[in-house]
């Protein structure tokens, strides 16, 4: 891993990147040497259900240093950004410690640096209609729907962005730009912070990826999957999971392990791919730490 940048005790810090560029072990580094609690901003890793599928941090991890936000939600339950910023808010209100947030969440950090619109929450029967519509009739039957100004603004190429987007406005009445631009304050804002942003090479991220779904399975990533067989729901958000939907189909009998393996290794690095898209174009003011 590179140098470690000059960073200002003082100053809380921000690290985001690409799935398995390794975020967790620079926080780590960070905390180790200069002190510090470290804060979860994966939307996966907040769940209870997949710990070894959303390489949440270690025990022997959590013991180098404070962790907070991990694993701290039902797999059940759904939980939003604006869940995790009055976590977040919360947190730092109540500890002195200085707080190294990391994750692979775009969203999370845009909504703590920048403000949150406190949109109503969306009901399940409006959720289940816009499942429906996606699923029976694809992305442009929720997409074609949007107001101008929502559609210029999100990431029409993403079906979650887009559902939400319809969801708020089927909700709500109000397209997901207007109530954006009536966003509050940021509980953080970006300017009193040390961003950093991993700027993994393609080709070395996409080695680590295979490497690490490799040493998932060996580490039980598969008998995890079985575990949540019995109560598997693909709709739960805890669902999403990286390679889960995967190794679910093989022990139902709908694909061979390789394949399975093979098919989650190539979701990861589409991921990926969708992440460092996202951030080169949203973080451009973060400091760069290239790797490898």
């Amino acid at each position: 891993m590179n140098k470690l940048p000059d960073i200002s005790p003082e100053l809380p810090v921000l690290i985001a990147g690409p799935t398995a560029a390794g975020k967790s072990a620079l926080a780590l580094k960070i905390a180790e040497k200069s002190s510090g609690m470290i804060v979860n901003a994966d939307a996966l890793q907040v769940y209870d259900g997949w710990r070894i599928l959303t390489a949440r941090p270690s025990a022997k991890e959590e013991a180098q240093a404070q962790h907070h936000l991990y694993g701290h939600v039902s797999y059940k339950h759904d939980y939003s950004v604006g869940h995790w910023l009055r976590d977040v808010a919360a947190l730092l209100i109540a500890s002195d410690q200085r707080p190294i947030i990391v994750g692979g969440t775009g969203l999370y950090f845009r909504a703590m640096t920048e403000g949150l619109a406190e949109i109503p929450n969306i009901s399940q029967s409006v959720r289940k209609e816009a499942d429906a519509l996606l699923e029976t009739l694809g992305l442009p039957s929720l997409l074609n729907t949007l107001d101008e100004k929502t559609r210029q603004r999100i990431d029409t190429r993403n079906p979650a962005r887009v559902q939400r987007a319809w969801e708020v406005l089927r909700e709500t009445g109000k397209g997901l730009a207007d109530w954006q631009d009536e966003t509050p304050p940021p509980i953080l804002p970006l300017r009193k912070t040390f961003p950093i942003i991993i700027d993994a090479e393609r080709e070395w991220l996409n080695d680590r990826i295979a490497q690490r779904f490799d040493a998932m399975i060996e580490a039980g990533a598969l008998e995890e999957a079985r575990s949540m067989l019995a109560d598997w729901d693909p709709a739960r958000l805890s669902s999403k999971a990286i390679g889960a939907p995967e190794l679910i189909a093989h022990l139902s009998r709908k694909l061979d392990l390789d394949v399975a393996i093979e098919n989650a290794k190539t979701a990861s690095r589409q991921y990926a791919k969708r992440q460092r898209t996202w951030f080169r174009a949203r973080m451009t003011n973060w400091h760069p730490y290239p790797l490898p």
